[in-house]
């Protein structure tokens, strides 16, 4: 067997465990800090909606040798200075502008036939698209409508497929994640675009899928828990948590692999733009579902639960019986260290009777100053020894029955 797979089935078993919801306050003030950067960054630099979102135009033509800034001076020059600038793909400038005054229908293509001169191309190689101010707000509008149904629609699915505290706990995980995603497209100035919506909606999803492992292990472990467990709600929640851990893990890791290659070499080293908005939000917000339900949800969960009246209950019957059970053991170990301290006492007194019956002295031969004292006491701090030694030579010298004085 793999040590992953050990590690796995030590885990399923409870052999090794993480105490993820002991460390629960750790988790809470590792996610507060990223809420309110996210918060921050949202109140104070907000979000950049696409052309779809606030409307605009939108021109691309061949570079021909030229570079952003040639483009650029062409579209400020005539009073129309562009929102985004950029290389796309191989050898395109595209020129993002605001919405161009509808007043003037000529405008579009003056500005199309001024790009094409100095880019040195014909004007059908300048390709224009326009998006009304107005289709824009109504993607934004169906974006959140989207967005609340989904959120409703979840909510009230958990709450009847396990209860509504696990639901709960997953509504706020979910917007836990949102926020951090939104957060991160705040501090790196991504443009928010359909394509972002779509991701957002696709990871909300994915979070979702790896919350409702875990609260369906949860739910398994803590069936009838209340009737008399040897577990709280807490502990029997963090062996679940690391029953599906290595699952959670590998799908995570599974998940990411393939964002990771849009985001990082489709949009990084190949330049494909339009990869950007839907691999970022992708790969964000997978990290943070994966976070989510393992940090997150389920200790938020325990928290409300230990809050109940039986699992309160339930929680004192479990630490009185531990402390009754350290307390045995406590004073089986104590049973034990006196019963050895006795012994010990016991053959340390029967060293010294042998040790004054065999010392010169008693037997006459030396007086107590003399060299043959300092023998005798060493012999005494022997003990051990001399009482492994002390039965053969007692029952060597005959005549004299052991334990008594020769007068």
């Amino acid at each position: 067997m793999s040590r992953t797979g050990s590690l796995a089935s030590r885990l399923y078993r409870g052999e090794v465990s993480y105490d993820f919801v002991g460390r629960r306050k750790t988790w809470y003030i590792l996610s507060g800090v990223l809420v309110v950067i996210s918060l921050l960054s949202l109140i104070f630099r907000g979000i950049h909606p696409s052309i779809e979102f606030k409307g605009g135009a939108v021109f691309s033509a061949p570079a021909h040798g030229h570079s952003v800034s040639d483009a650029r001076g062409v579209f400020t020059a005539a009073g129309v200075p562009p929102e985004v600038a950029q290389k796309v793909g191989e050898g395109q400038i595209r020129i993002q502008t605001a919405a161009i005054d509808p007043a003037d229908p000529t405008k579009t293509t003056r500005l199309q036939q001024a790009l094409a001169t100095r880019l040195g191309v014909a004007r059908d190689d300048v390709a224009v698209s326009q998006v009304g101010p107005s289709w824009g707000s109504q993607i934004t509008r169906k974006a959140i409508q989207g967005l609340v149904i989904f959120l409703v629609l979840l909510f009230i699915v958990l709450s009847v497929r396990f209860e509504m505290k696990m639901a709960l706990a997953a509504f706020i995980a979910l917007i836990h994640d949102i926020v951090i995603t939104a957060g991160v497209y705040s501090l790196v100035g991504f443009e928010v675009s359909p394509g972002t919506v779509i991701a957002l909606l696709t990871i909300l999803g994915y979070s979702l899928y790896d919350t409702v492992v875990v609260f369906d292990k949860v739910r398994e472990n803590t069936a009838g828990l209340a009737g008399g467990s040897r577990m709280t709600f807490s502990q029997a929640a963090n062996l679940a948590l690391n029953q599906t851990l290595v699952r959670s893990i590998n799908t995570s890791i599974i998940g990411l692999l393939p964002v990771a290659s849009l985001l990082f070499i489709g949009a990084g080293l190949l330049k494909a733009g339009t990869l950007k908005d839907l691999a970022l939000a992708l790969f964000i917000g997978l990290m943070c579902g994966a976070y989510s339900s393992i940090f997150t949800a389920t200790p938020l969960l325990c928290d409300m639960k230990e809050r109940e009246p039986a699992m309160r209950a339930l929680a004192r019957r479990v630490e009185s019986r531990q402390r009754s059970e350290r307390h045995a053991v406590s004073a089986g170990a104590l049973v034990g260290g006196a019963s050895t301290g006795s012994v010990s006492v016991a053959a340390v007194d029967d060293e010294d009777v042998a040790d004054d019956l065999d010392s010169p002295a008693a037997e006459g031969g030396a007086e107590p100053g003399s060299a043959a004292a300092p023998t005798a006491a060493a012999g005494r701090s022997a003990g051990p020894a001399r009482a492994a030694r002390k039965p053969a030579r007692r029952g060597g010298r005959s005549g004299r029955p052991s334990g008594k004085r020769r007068r």
